[in-house]
């Protein structure tokens, strides 16, 4: 073998093993890309599903909380309402032109006789000239809307007999009632 001979096989030899380890790391950088591909392709996948998932998520709170924001501008444009009527309704009663104020008195009174002998009377200021000389000693004025208070001498005893009363007991046992009529349901 002569001395070109034997550099053209080891060139031939060392371009084969050059091409062959070329060749591999193609492969191999295939191999990898093919897998960075598969991992990125998944992890695309998941968190598409999840920002999906997420987005659902958040769609059903918003949309459960501008339900709840909307029912509680309802409630609290109720209670004003409720709020206006109950304050219309004290004004009335407390008004001295209410119609049949003047019964409503004499019934109270009549309702006062039974209580007994030796009460002092302590009327709500509006009606002081219409409960003077009912058999009772009168007393000093109280608050409240109309009507009066019967007290025993020793003050032991307090009965209620003012418009105030009776309309919240009135008001809080028909409350469904001004609802259903006001707001329907």
């Amino acid at each position: 073998m002569t001395l070109d001979l034997l550099a053209n096989e080891i060139a031939a030899k060392a371009k084969a093993e050059a091409k062959a380890i070329t060749d591999a790391a193609r492969a191999q950088a295939k191999g990898i890309k093919a897998e960075a591909k598969a991992e990125a392709d998944a992890a695309r996948s998941e968190m598409v599903a999840r920002a999906e998932r997420e987005s659902s998520q958040l769609s059903v709170e918003v949309v459960a909380s501008a339900r709840q924001a909307n029912q509680k501008r309802e409630l609290i444009a109720r209670r004003e309402e409720l709020d206006a009527t109950w304050n219309t309704v004290q004004a009335e009663v407390a008004s001295a032109d209410l119609k049949g104020r003047a019964d409503i008195l004499k019934s109270l009174l009549t309702e006062a006789k039974g209580a007994g002998d030796g009460m002092v009377l302590h009327p709500v200021s509006i009606d002081r000239k219409a409960l003077t000389g009912q058999g009772f000693d009168l007393g000093d004025d109280v608050d409240g809307l109309g009507g009066f208070t019967l007290e025993s001498t020793d003050g032991s005893i307090v009965l209620d007999f003012r418009f105030d009363s009776r309309l919240e007991d009135a008001w809080k046992s028909n409350l469904g009632s001004v609802n259903e009529a006001m707001f329907g349901n």
